[in-house]
């Protein structure tokens, strides 16, 4: 019971270190055209934006502030 239980661990470790790894790629030039599509990025549904910030400001009961840095009372 012991060993099968080793055994178990060190199988999810090798699985776990061989998947970490294999995610490292590097981007051909000829590759990035793909990642330079507006669907790549974080907002690329302006629809979807839309209604999550009027959410957002629904929720909050402020508006704008979207995508600004920082915060808080200013004081250093």
């Amino acid at each position: 019971m012991k060993k099968s239980i080793i055994r178990a661990v060190a199988a999810f470790g090798c699985l776990t270190s061989i998947s970490s790894l294999s995610g490292c790629a590097t981007v051909q030039p000829w590759e990035k055209q793909n990642l330079a599509k507006p669907e790549m990025t974080f907002e690329g549904d302006r629809l979807d934006t839309g209604y999550t910030e009027h959410i957002y400001s629904s929720k909050e009961a402020a508006s704008g502030g979207a995508g600004v840095g920082g915060g808080g009372c200013g004081c250093n």
